[in-house]
């Protein structure tokens, strides 16, 4: 097609997209990342209210004043981050705040290191700001990021380092030590972390470490999406160093100018409002986890227990021909490779679904497994290794 930039010629529609799109009708869709909950009323409230009262226009580029400031008091306290509400850009969701981050650090030929299977935004925003994206294999026997394995992937060239925790596709929750880990490992190469931490709340076993509160040069990237079900509001935020905000300022400016003002009003009444709606949805999570681990065990599919998050990561022999099996029998999942090279050979499941459509489900995956069963994942028979 003429016309093209080259950066776009190589890139194709996310795999989640397509499982996205794919689903219609009587499917059961095990493919997506969205909570399947409704966003709770008072969140819901607090939007109408702006609308009646005619809250409807542009506001400061940055954001509301008192969801930056909401924002700043809840990453003080939650998160041992202390930035001020200057130092915080209110975005159209995670995904914008992590586009400008990357555009404002990342040009042509500068390298970074990022999770591989990691989620599928990273490395297509890595290649549209010209860099080349550096896939740090995951340990095996807890799908986390390892600091080693990292270091020697560094090289003159490299300029960032991706995190997430709790971390798409694998459920993986990386522990105090590792992020610290990486903490000095980026200080030691005067590299940028950014830190995606959308499923913050999402964990059942560990607890979530901000890279932030161990090194100053950091980008922590979170949103509203999963924690409180907000998925279509579109709002998200980053925190950084001020004079890091003023830059990526500029970008955000020209593809945004500002979020969403009802989101914004949504937003700040779902950050300082009641927060028993995300504990029961927590709760609810981990219960559908703890199902799909066991009926996955009884399937005799090769996994890690995920500790966060919604997804787990099983292992299959083939998996484009799972997922067109899965498909034929009304169930959708998203094939490993579409979360980096070394993703091949399993599939994402994301359990953000009933338990009623998680059990007919894992039904019809009995046609598709068959009578071929393997061992279930026994972490002490590991060797240390790489996901690879």
């Amino acid at each position: 097609m003429p016309g093209l930039a080259s950066r776009i010629k190589t890139m194709e529609i996310s795999g989640i997209r397509r499982a996205f799109e794919a689903a219609g009708g009587d499917f059961i869709n095990l493919g997506l990342g969205e909570p399947d909950f409704d966003t709770p009323p008072h969140i819901k409230e607090a939007a109408i209210a702006a609308i009646i009262e005619g809250f409807t226009g542009y506001t400061f580029g940055k954001g509301i004043e008192a969801l930056r400031e909401a924002i700043s008091e809840k990453l003080r306290k939650e998160n041992g981050i202390d930035v001020t509400k200057d130092e915080i850009i209110v975005t159209s969701g995670a995904s914008e705040a992590l586009h400008i981050a990357i555009h404002t650090f990342v040009e042509r030929g500068d390298e970074v290191l990022l999770p591989d299977p990691g989620f599928v935004s990273y490395a297509n925003l890595v290649k549209l700001a010209e860099g080349k994206p550096v896939s740090v294999p995951l340990r095996k026997e807890d799908l986390t990021m390892d600091v080693d394995a990292a270091n020697e992937l560094i090289s003159e060239k490299t300029k960032a380092i991706i995190l997430n925790s709790p971390a798409n596709p694998t459920g993986a929750v990386m522990s105090r030590e590792g992020v610290k880990a990486f903490a000095e490992l980026a200080e030691d190469h005067d590299l940028i972390i950014f830190s995606d931490e959308v499923y913050e709340k999402i964990i059942y076993e560990g607890k979530h470490v901000s890279p932030a509160s161990f090194y100053e040069n950091v980008v922590t990237v979170n949103a509203v999406s999963k924690t409180y079900a907000m998925t279509g509001w579109r709002l998200g935020y980053l925190a950084a160093p001020r004079d890091f905000v003023e830059e990526m300022l500029k970008i955000h400016q020209y593809i945004q100018a500002c979020a969403s003002s009802v989101s914004q009003k949504a937003a700040l009444a779902a950050i300082t409002g009641p927060q028993d709606c995300v504990t029961e949805m927590v709760r609810e999570f981990r219960r559908r986890r703890d199902f799909v681990v066991d009926a996955l065990k009884r399937l005799g599919l090769m996994f890690v227990k995920p500790r966060g998050a919604f997804y787990v990561f099983p292992e299959v022999e083939d998996e484009e021909g799972f997922v067109e099996a899965m498909r034929q029998r009304g169930v959708i999942v998203t094939p490993g490779s579409a979360f980096g090279k070394f993703g091949k050979k399993h599939v994402r499941m994301s359990y953000a679904a009933s338990i009623e459509d998680l059990k007919a489900a894992f039904e019809r995956m009995k046609g598709v497994v068959g009578g071929k069963r393997r061992s279930p994942f026994n972490h002490s028979s590991l060797k240390r290794g790489y996901f690879m």
